[in-house]
């Protein structure tokens, strides 16, 4: 069977951008939260989120005219980029139809339409509407990526909320396995933008300063951004090049519950962590650690908790929420915890749950490394992604073998 490569990683985060920097930060415990600045949420009783500081498209970006793309393509685009150079692509000498690009998000491109808005209400239909409901269509992530890098395989963009980057992953595994593909770059990519931010506090799931999942105290989420995109190969492609090979791609699991718009059900996530073991072929004691989904509110994290302990057993492996250090990131969260399970397995380290205090008596049982990395030897990682709606997606990994 065709085996799936990770070659390069690209990530655009409050913590850090590139593979390396994004590494040390997740070595370090490092904390991208901030007061958020790109919109005005003086109205707001919470205002931090996990907004990239740093971004200079110009820097990133070597094809697109950052004036004709949203904020959250510019983060695909410039994430892709990122991965191809890690990876060491020579993008000419591709068979450029036979690579794809395929996106998760959450809000699109959001930021555009509430700027839209603004400037319909403000001024009737200026002459700005037009370049901006160009950059509107939530389609054009894949596409930023697939017109930065010159590629001429399929452009996707999937919508399944905070798992979409892993639904990515899996249909990019797919290309691969099926022999549809030979090089696909996948991940996810969102904004902070004021509609979410506003519809999280309205449910209540809005924390105010810090998120701290699994913590007994744990009250939220805080709303975050960025793009994380992975390059995926299949072993041969990868290996003619002599490329660097992270980690592999054992497989994955993904279903639906549809029970309840927002809350999470525990059953159905039992039974995706089930499918995601069975599509690698592990059993659960293989699993050195998972990157848990971690939001950090009361009900997301006890359910996630007790479906991992009814899969696992009493003594489940290592679990981590990096959402504690970037925040929420929606539409890419997951493909940030797939480039931090390949880095775990790469560099010998499990990502720290920061800003954690006190055990949550629910919880007993589960390890949520506190606030410190731990050195380890990692050979399986099972990468959490759960979204409103009941979209459960999980991507397992492993160290060569």
């Amino acid at each position: 069977m065709t085996r799936v490569a990770v070659t390069g990683l690209g990530p655009v985060s409050s913590i850090g951008t590139g593979a390396e920097a994004f590494a040390a930060a997740l070595l370090a415990g490092a904390s991208g939260i901030s007061q958020i600045q790109s919109f005005d949420s003086s109205g707001f009783p919470h205002r931090n989120g996990g907004e990239v500081r740093d971004f200079d498209p110009a820097r990133w970006l070597r094809r697109l005219d950052p004036q004709r793309w949203g904020r959250s393509s510019q983060f695909a685009a410039a994430a892709a980029r990122l991965a191809a150079d890690d990876a060491g692509l020579d993008l000419d000498s591709l068979d450029r139809g036979r690579a794809h690009a395929v996106l998760g998000t959450t809000s699109g491109e959001s930021v555009v339409a509430e700027a839209l808005t603004a400037q319909i209400l403000a001024s009737g239909f200026p002459g700005m509407v037009p370049e901006l409901i160009e950059q509107l269509p939530a389609g054009r992530l894949a596409h930023a990526v697939s017109e930065e890098l010159g590629l001429h395989g399929e452009s996707l963009t999937l919508a399944t909320a905070c798992s979409a980057s892993n639904y990515a992953i899996g249909y990019a595994y797919d290309l691969l396995v099926t022999g549809e593909a030979d090089v696909v770059f996948a991940g996810g990519a969102d904004s902070v933008c004021r509609w979410a931010h506003a519809g999280f506090f309205k449910l209540g799931a809005l924390t105010e300063t810090a998120c701290a999942p699994f913590d007994r105290d744990r009250s939220g989420i805080l709303t975050g951004e960025g793009g994380a995109v992975l390059v995926m190969e299949t072993f041969e492609h990868a290996q003619r090049r002599n490329a660097r090979i992270y980690a592999e791609v054992l497989g994955y699991g993904i279903n639906c519950d549809a029970k309840h718009p927002v809350a999470p059900d525990r059953e159905s996530i039992s039974q995706c962590m089930r499918i995601a073991h069975r599509s690698a072929d592990i059993k659960p004691e293989e699993v050195d650690y998972i990157c848990a989904h971690g939001t950090g509110t009361p009900a997301n994290d006890l359910t996630e908790a007790r479906a991992v302990i009814e899969v696992f057993g009493d003594n489940p492996p290592p679990m981590s929420s990096i959402k504690s250090m970037i925040g929420h990131t929606m539409g890419a969260a997951s493909g940030f915890g797939a480039i931090a399970s390949a880095i775990a397995i790469d560099r010998g380290f499990l990502p720290p749950t920061i800003n954690w205090q006190n055990a949550d008596p629910e919880l007993s049982g589960v390890d949520p490394i506190p606030n410190v990395a731990r050195r380890a030897t990692v050979r399986v990682v099972q990468n959490n992604g759960f979204a409103f709606g009941g979209n459960n997606a999980i991507v397992m990994l492993g160290a060569v073998r």
